[in-house]
C-alpha cells in the first residue's frame, strides 16, 4: 500500500500555506510524524486516502493539515465534513483544527447529538467552511436541507473502522448518498481488518 508514496521530511516542503505554516509551529509540532511525511500532500493533491496509523500519531493533524490546505477561507460555502463516531472525539477534533487554523480565517461548525437543534442550526446558517460532527447529527442536518451538500468537497471519517461497523454503516451510506459522486474521501484509522474493504 506505501509503494510510490513520497515521503516529506518537514512541514516546509509540503509548499503549504504560510499563515497555516504558522499554525502548525505555533501548535508545537516542529517535524511531521510518520503519517503526516505520507499522507497530507497525497490529499492535498486531490487523492482519495486511506491512511492506517495507532493513535497518537498525529492522526488527526494529519487530515486537519490536508483539508485547512485544501480549504478555500474567501469563500463563503460549506466546503469539508468530518465524521467521527463519539462526541468526544468530535470535539478533540474542533480543538486540533481551531489550534492549527489560528492564522487562518476558518468557520468550523460542530454538529452532534446533545446539543440543541436550534442552535445547531443557527450555526449552520451562518455557513461554517467545515462541519465536524456525528454521523446522525450530520444525516439529520442533511436531510433537512441545512447543509449545502453542493458545496462539500471533502469527506473525512476519523477512527473509519468504528464508522463503518454495523451501528453505524446505514448512516454512513445514507451520508454519502446525500453528498456529490465527485466527492474528495479520507478514511484514518488505528485499525482496519479485512473486512473494512469490502
Amino acid at each position: 500500500m506505501t509503494d510510490n508514496i513520497d515521503i516529506y521530511e518537514s512541514f516546509e516542503d509540503m509548499n503549504l500555506k504560510e499563515p497555516l505554516l504558522r499554525g502548525i509551529f505555533s501548535y508545537g509540532y516542529e517535524n511531521p510524524s510518520s503519517i503526516q511525511q505520507k499522507a497530507i500532500v497525497p490529499f492535498i493533491e486531490g487523492n482519495d486516502i486511506i491512511a492506517q496509523a495507532q493513535s497518537g500519531t498525529g492522526k488527526t493533524a494529519t487530515f486537519s493539515i490536508s483539508l485547512l490546505q485544501n480549504l478555500n477561507e474567501h469563500e463563503n460555502s460549506m466546503q469539508a465534513i468530518i465524521l467521527s463516531h463519539t462526541r468526544e472525539l468530535a470535539l478533540q477534533i474542533k480543538n486540533v483544527i481551531e489550534n492549527i487554523s489560528s492564522y487562518l480565517k476558518i468557520k468550523i461548525n460542530l454538529s452532534v447529538g446533545g446539543t440543541r437543534i436550534n442552535e445547531n442550526i443557527s450555526e449552520l446558517n451562518n455557513i461554517p467552511h467545515i462541519i465536524i460532527g456525528t454521523p446522525g447529527r450530520i444525516l439529520d442536518m442533511l436531510n433537512k436541507n441545512y447543509i449545502n451538500r453542493n458545496t462539500i468537497r471533502m469527506l473525512i471519517l476519523d477512527e473509519a473502522d468504528e464508522l463503518l461497523s454495523k451501528i453505524f454503516v446505514n448512516q454512513i451510506y445514507d451520508i454519502f448518498k446525500n453528498l456529490p459522486s465527485d466527492i474528495q474521501v479520507g478514511l484514518y484509522s488505528a485499525t482496519m481488518t479485512q473486512d473494512f474493504f469490502k
